[in-house]
């Protein structure tokens, strides 16, 4: 049962990191979406240039 009481402070801090952590998952998001439209561009060009090449 006192280990109950340690839990008790920490869930502020959670809450901040929650906070940061959101943060942090949008702009992995973003990131993700920019890293996947420049492959998908790269693989239509890509693409487009070996039927060109046929």
């Amino acid at each position: 049962k006192g280990g109950k009481k340690h839990l008790k402070q920490p869930k502020k801090q959670a809450k901040k990191l929650d906070e940061d952590d959101k943060a942090f998952k949008q702009k992995q998001k973003e990131k993700q979406k920019k890293l996947e439209a420049a492959r998908k561009a790269l693989l239509a060009t890509v693409g487009i240039k070996k039927s060109v090449k046929k």
